[in-house]
Protein backbone atom coordinates (compact mmCIF):
# COMPACT_ATOMS: atom_id res chain seq x y z
CA UNK A 1 0.00 0.00 0.00
CA UNK A 2 1.76 3.60 -0.98
CA UNK A 3 2.11 5.79 2.06
CA UNK A 4 0.91 9.65 1.88
CA UNK A 5 2.69 12.11 3.41
CA UNK A 6 1.35 14.97 6.41
CA UNK A 7 3.02 17.79 7.25
CA UNK A 8 2.26 19.67 10.70
CA UNK A 9 -0.54 22.39 9.85
CA UNK A 10 -1.41 24.16 13.34
CA UNK A 11 -1.42 23.47 17.10
CA UNK A 12 -2.86 24.37 20.11
CA UNK A 13 -3.06 24.01 23.82
CA UNK A 14 -6.64 21.75 24.86
CA UNK A 15 -7.15 21.91 28.65
CA UNK A 16 -9.56 18.98 28.95
CA UNK A 17 -11.94 18.04 32.12
CA UNK A 18 -9.29 15.03 32.00
CA UNK A 19 -6.11 17.18 31.64
CA UNK A 20 -3.64 19.29 29.32
CA UNK A 21 -2.89 18.07 26.26
CA UNK A 22 -2.13 19.68 22.96
CA UNK A 23 -4.59 19.63 19.66
CA UNK A 24 -2.40 18.99 16.26
CA UNK A 25 -4.31 19.35 12.85
CA UNK A 26 -2.13 18.49 9.15
CA UNK A 27 -2.03 19.02 6.20
CA UNK A 28 -1.40 17.27 2.89
CA UNK A 29 0.34 20.37 0.67
CA UNK A 30 -2.44 22.50 0.05
CA UNK A 31 -5.14 20.26 1.67
CA UNK A 32 -6.12 20.76 5.28
CA UNK A 33 -7.20 17.30 7.27
CA UNK A 34 -10.11 17.41 9.76
CA UNK A 35 -8.56 14.39 11.71
CA UNK A 36 -6.46 15.64 14.82
CA UNK A 37 -3.95 14.21 17.10
CA UNK A 38 -4.39 15.19 20.73
CA UNK A 39 -0.89 14.60 22.30
CA UNK A 40 0.55 14.65 25.59
CA UNK A 41 4.57 15.74 25.60
CA UNK A 42 7.12 15.57 22.58
CA UNK A 43 6.40 12.49 20.21
CA UNK A 44 9.04 12.90 18.18
CA UNK A 45 11.94 10.36 18.43
CA UNK A 46 9.97 8.41 20.93
CA UNK A 47 8.87 4.89 21.20
CA UNK A 48 6.61 2.67 22.75
CA UNK A 49 4.27 5.37 22.84
CA UNK A 50 0.78 4.70 24.15
CA UNK A 51 -1.67 5.26 21.47
CA UNK A 52 -5.34 5.29 21.10
CA UNK A 53 -6.56 5.43 17.39
CA UNK A 54 -10.35 6.50 18.12
CA UNK A 55 -13.06 6.76 14.94
CA UNK A 56 -15.63 9.50 15.30
CA UNK A 57 -18.65 8.94 16.87
CA UNK A 58 -20.94 11.81 16.76
CA UNK A 59 -23.62 9.98 18.90
CA UNK A 60 -21.51 8.16 20.93
CA UNK A 61 -18.83 10.65 21.97
CA UNK A 62 -20.88 14.23 21.59
CA UNK A 63 -24.73 12.88 22.39
CA UNK A 64 -23.50 10.59 24.80
CA UNK A 65 -25.46 7.20 23.30
CA UNK A 66 -25.83 4.07 24.90
CA UNK A 67 -25.97 2.16 21.58
CA UNK A 68 -21.83 1.82 21.69
CA UNK A 69 -18.89 2.08 23.58
CA UNK A 70 -17.33 5.01 21.69
CA UNK A 71 -17.53 7.16 24.30
CA UNK A 72 -16.42 5.50 27.49
CA UNK A 73 -13.24 3.89 25.39
CA UNK A 74 -11.83 7.77 24.62
CA UNK A 75 -12.86 9.77 27.87
CA UNK A 76 -10.88 6.17 29.32
CA UNK A 77 -8.02 6.91 26.94
CA UNK A 78 -7.98 10.27 27.90
CA UNK A 79 -8.02 10.18 31.73
CA UNK A 80 -5.24 7.67 31.83
CA UNK A 81 -3.23 9.64 29.24
CA UNK A 82 -3.42 12.56 30.90
CA UNK A 83 -1.22 10.98 33.88
CA UNK A 84 1.58 10.06 31.50
CA UNK A 85 4.58 12.36 30.12
CA UNK A 86 4.18 11.06 26.44
CA UNK A 87 0.47 9.71 24.58
CA UNK A 88 -1.45 9.86 21.71
CA UNK A 89 -4.93 9.68 20.61
CA UNK A 90 -5.30 9.61 17.10
CA UNK A 91 -8.90 11.32 16.20
CA UNK A 92 -10.53 10.30 12.92
CA UNK A 93 -13.50 11.05 10.86
CA UNK A 94 -14.73 8.46 9.72
CA UNK A 95 -18.25 8.11 11.25
CA UNK A 96 -19.63 4.40 11.69
CA UNK A 97 -16.95 2.35 10.65
CA UNK A 98 -16.54 4.58 7.64
CA UNK A 99 -20.07 4.34 6.38
CA UNK A 100 -20.69 8.25 7.12
CA UNK A 101 -23.14 9.41 9.72
CA UNK A 102 -26.48 9.23 7.24
CA UNK A 103 -25.94 5.73 6.78
CA UNK A 104 -25.14 4.52 10.32
CA UNK A 105 -28.43 6.02 11.32
CA UNK A 106 -29.92 3.64 8.72
CA UNK A 107 -28.47 0.90 10.49
CA UNK A 108 -29.39 1.99 13.72
CA UNK A 109 -32.95 1.53 12.10
CA UNK A 110 -31.84 -2.18 10.78
CA UNK A 111 -30.90 -3.10 14.51
CA UNK A 112 -34.08 -1.85 15.57
CA UNK A 113 -35.52 -4.54 13.01
CA UNK A 114 -33.55 -7.73 14.25
CA UNK A 115 -30.32 -6.88 12.46
CA UNK A 116 -26.72 -7.11 14.20
CA UNK A 117 -24.22 -4.16 13.15
CA UNK A 118 -22.59 -6.36 10.45
CA UNK A 119 -26.00 -7.39 8.61
CA UNK A 120 -27.17 -4.17 8.73
CA UNK A 121 -24.15 -3.02 6.87
CA UNK A 122 -24.19 -5.25 4.59
CA UNK A 123 -27.75 -4.92 4.11
CA UNK A 124 -27.08 -1.03 3.14
CA UNK A 125 -24.50 -2.28 0.28
CA UNK A 126 -21.49 -1.77 2.42
CA UNK A 127 -18.43 -3.99 4.01
CA UNK A 128 -18.23 -4.68 7.81
CA UNK A 129 -15.42 -2.26 8.40
CA UNK A 130 -14.60 0.61 5.52
CA UNK A 131 -12.10 2.47 7.91
CA UNK A 132 -8.80 3.36 6.26
CA UNK A 133 -5.45 3.46 7.91
CA UNK A 134 -3.45 5.60 5.26
CA UNK A 135 -4.02 8.77 6.96
CA UNK A 136 -3.52 7.90 10.53
CA UNK A 137 -0.40 6.26 9.70
CA UNK A 138 0.85 9.17 8.25
CA UNK A 139 -0.01 11.56 11.09
CA UNK A 140 2.38 8.87 13.59
CA UNK A 141 4.83 9.40 10.87
CA UNK A 142 4.66 13.64 11.08
CA UNK A 143 4.90 13.54 14.32
CA UNK A 144 8.35 11.75 14.37
CA UNK A 145 6.95 8.92 16.49
CA UNK A 146 9.00 6.25 16.22
CA UNK A 147 6.83 2.77 17.42
CA UNK A 148 3.40 2.62 19.34
CA UNK A 149 1.90 0.96 21.92
CA UNK A 150 -2.30 0.52 20.49
CA UNK A 151 -4.63 0.85 22.92
CA UNK A 152 -7.56 -1.09 21.55
CA UNK A 153 -9.61 -4.00 21.42
CA UNK A 154 -9.60 -4.25 17.39
CA UNK A 155 -6.86 -6.49 15.90
CA UNK A 156 -7.51 -5.04 12.38
CA UNK A 157 -6.22 -1.88 13.85
CA UNK A 158 -2.80 -3.12 14.33
CA UNK A 159 -3.00 -4.86 11.12
CA UNK A 160 -4.31 -1.64 9.59
CA UNK A 161 -1.13 0.57 10.68
CA UNK A 162 1.44 -2.05 10.32
CA UNK A 163 0.18 -2.33 6.67
CA UNK A 164 1.48 1.40 6.35
CA UNK A 165 5.02 0.37 8.21
CA UNK A 166 3.80 1.89 11.47
CA UNK A 167 5.84 -0.41 14.26
CA UNK A 168 3.02 -1.23 16.90
CA UNK A 169 5.37 -2.93 19.80
CA UNK A 170 2.12 -3.98 21.99
CA UNK A 171 -1.46 -3.83 22.94
CA UNK A 172 -3.35 -2.44 25.84
CA UNK A 173 -7.47 -3.32 25.99
CA UNK A 174 -9.88 -0.98 26.60
CA UNK A 175 -12.48 -2.85 28.45
CA UNK A 176 -15.93 -0.99 28.78
CA UNK A 177 -18.59 -2.78 30.70
CA UNK A 178 -22.02 -3.49 28.63
CA UNK A 179 -24.92 -1.84 29.03
CA UNK A 180 -28.73 -2.84 28.48
CA UNK A 181 -28.60 -0.87 25.45
CA UNK A 182 -24.96 -1.77 24.16
CA UNK A 183 -24.45 -6.01 25.12
CA UNK A 184 -25.35 -6.91 22.06
CA UNK A 185 -23.00 -4.55 19.59
CA UNK A 186 -20.43 -5.93 21.86
CA UNK A 187 -20.89 -9.24 21.65
CA UNK A 188 -20.89 -8.99 17.75
CA UNK A 189 -18.20 -6.96 17.87
CA UNK A 190 -16.50 -10.06 19.73
CA UNK A 191 -17.79 -12.65 17.98
CA UNK A 192 -18.06 -11.35 14.13
CA UNK A 193 -15.30 -8.52 14.23
CA UNK A 194 -12.70 -10.30 15.77
CA UNK A 195 -12.81 -7.64 18.99
CA UNK A 196 -11.12 -9.17 21.98
CA UNK A 197 -13.52 -8.12 24.88
CA UNK A 198 -13.72 -11.60 26.58
CA UNK A 199 -17.14 -11.55 27.17
CA UNK A 200 -19.26 -14.86 28.62
CA UNK A 201 -21.42 -15.95 26.29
Amino acid sequence: MGEISLEIFAQAELPTQFGSFTIVAFSRGAERIDDVAIVRGDLRDQENVPTRLHSECLTGDVFHSLRCDCRQQLEAAQRHFAQLPKALILYMRQEGRGIGLANKIAAYHLQEQGLDTVDANIHLGFDDDLRSYDVAAAMIRALGVKSIDLYTNNPRKIDGLRSYNIVVSGREPIIIEPNEFNDRYLRTKQQRSGHLLNLKS
